[in-house]
């Protein structure tokens, strides 16, 4: 009787050793799985590393924006993400835009360099993102854009975004206060209708906003442009000009013509690396795939795999040389696949 119970109860803890052993060991297998998988998901959550290009000045996070002279008497003022400038003239201080992300802080900067009154304020176009904190401006000052941007901006009627007291019609307008001059051009429609160039000539300064991104790939989708073409044309209207500074609008820092050559370069490898991939795969082969009752499914399988073609190729050659390429190339190319399709 003794025999048979110690037999039994060895062969119990037998039986649970073995199924803790294996329990153990498919608990180790599954860890290690999760953990993989949680590897991989967190490598997808971190971006690429930054090219040195992509680099800027480092924001004082005390104050949160950063000042920098460009020209006799001409500021760039930049918070990381936006970018805008202001000019002092000895009878009032000219500002261009109010970015969202500044608000006070803009004020703030041009009170670190001078004691002029702000008299005018150029919107270089209508998006909130770049003039939504213009309602901070005195009440008195005079606010100048484009008639397409007032356009606009009748519509929308944000108090936000004052209306302009001042347009201009056609392709150019010259702002005098003193002896200082901003030529303020209109090249057409764009990123967006009345989207203006503000430059000053004898400065060598031009500032074109959500055109070129110093350093990166444009934002998301060609940069919410509103006209691909337009937007694509003033990239070359920009290398017309007589320049050295660029204040772009946005990223680290400014631009120079060699970032406009850069993007430019970017943009028509975009262009030709999507037409060679639109001709590689075939919708007609999709659909004799996945069959031909949905054809919105046919296109969004056509879609995903031109893209990814397009960005496969792509990606090798820009990683390097671009910030945020492994972020926005695949929605690039997606844009330009709409402009080749439709256009």
């Amino acid at each position: 009787m003794k025999k048979n119970y110690l037999v039994a109860l060895l062969s119990l803890l037998l039986m649970f050793g073995i199924i803790g052993s294996s329990f153990a060991a498919g608990f180790n297998d599954n860890n290690e799985k999760l953990n993989e998988s949680s590897e991989n998901e967190d490598s997808e959550l971190y971006p690429a590393p930054l090219p040195d290009n992509a680099k800027g000045a480092m924001i004082p996070m005390d104050k949160g924006y950063l000042v920098e002279e460009i020209g006799d008497g001409i500021y760039a003022v930049m918070d990381g993400i936006f970018s805008t400038m202001f000019m002092t003239t000895g009878k009032g201080v000219i500002a261009v835009d109010a970015p969202t992300t500044l608000g006070d802080k803009y004020l703030a900067a041009i009170k670190e360099v001078t004691d002029e009154p702000i008299k005018y304020v150029i919107y270089s176009h209508a998006h909130q993102d770049h003039i939504g904190a213009a309602s901070m401006f005195p009440d008195d000052v005079k606010i100048i854009a484009h008639e397409e941007t007032a356009n606009i901006l009748e519509e929308r009627q944000d108090p936000n975004r004052p209306i302009p007291t001042q347009t201009f019609k056609g392709d150019k307008k010259v702002l005098s206060i003193g002896d200082k001059k901003l030529q303020l051009d209109y090249i057409g429609d764009n990123h967006q209708e009345g989207n203006i160039f503000i430059s000053v000539p004898d400065q060598k300064v031009l500032m074109a906003v959500d055109i070129v991104f110093p350093g990166w790939v444009p934002f998301r989708y060609l940069a919410l442009s509103d006209n691909i073409p337009g937007w694509i044309d003033a990239h070359y209207k920009i290398l017309e000009y007589d320049f050295d500074t660029l204040v772009s609008g946005h990223v680290t820092r400014l631009g120079t013509r060699e970032d406009v050559e850069t993007q430019i370069e970017y943009i028509e490898d975009i262009i030709e690396t999507t037409k060679l991939a639109m001709q590689e795969v075939s919708q007609f082969e999709i659909g004799q795939r996945v069959g031909f009752e949905n054809p919105w499914y046919v296109m969004d399988v056509y879609y995903n795999e031109v893209i990814k073609v397009a960005n496969d190729d792509l990606l090798p050659r820009w990683i390097d040389r671009l910030g945020g390429a492994d972020i926005y190339t695949s929605q690039h190319i997606s844009k330009v696949l709409d402009m080749l399709r439709l256009e």
